[in-house]
Parts: C-alpha cells; sequence; structure tokens
C-alpha cells in the first residue's frame, strides 16, 4: 500500500488545508516512508503472543470502601458560603 499525491489532496482537502505542490510532495514522501517502516511488523512472529489491551499489566489501584465516622456537621458547614437549618443553602436553579 502506498500514498499518492492524490490521496495527500484529499487529506488535505478534508482537514480545510492548502498546500503548495511542494508540500504535497513531501507529505506523500513522509507518509509513503512511515507506511514502508510499519510494514516491518508484519515480518514479526507474533503467533506466540498474547493479545494484550495494554503493554504493562494493569491492575485495579482503588483501596476497599471502609466505613469510618463522618465530620460533625458544623464542621462541614464551615466550608459553605451560607448555610441553613444545618444544609447548605445555594440559589434556587428552578422557578
Amino acid at each position: 500500500m502506498s500514498i499518492t499525491s492524490k490521496d495527500v489532496e484529499h487529506v488535505a482537502n478534508l482537514a480545510r488545508l492548502e498546500l503548495t505542490d511542494a508540500e504535497k510532495e513531501k507529505f506523500t514522501e513522509q507518509l509513503n516512508a512511515i507506511l514502508k517502516y510499519a510494514e516491518k511488523l508484519n515480518g514479526l512472529d507474533t503467533e506466540s503472543v498474547e493479545p494484550t489491551s495494554h503493554v504493562l499489566p494493569i491492575t485495579n489501584v482503588m483501596r476497599a470502601d471502609e466505613r469510618r465516622e463522618s465530620l460533625p456537621v458544623e464542621k462541614v458547614l464551615l466550608n459553605a458560603p451560607d448555610d441553613e437549618d444545618g444544609q447548605f443553602k445555594v440559589p434556587a436553579v428552578l422557578e
């Protein structure tokens, strides 16, 4: 598979880019070099490699839920800009 100058023009048009003829030629060469390099992967023997979604093993890092005492209401309301009857008071959002 190779990229043609027409392919580069099409992608540039989709991206709303205006390219000069020199830029089109340059990008065509660069994209073909990338594809040629990527084709090297086809030569690798991957039969014994297990498919993974990540390069490194990932484990769950969340801690277990533990029951503990809550803060006293008075202490929590110290951070509130306004409170009423032991609750946060906020501006009404419904009419």
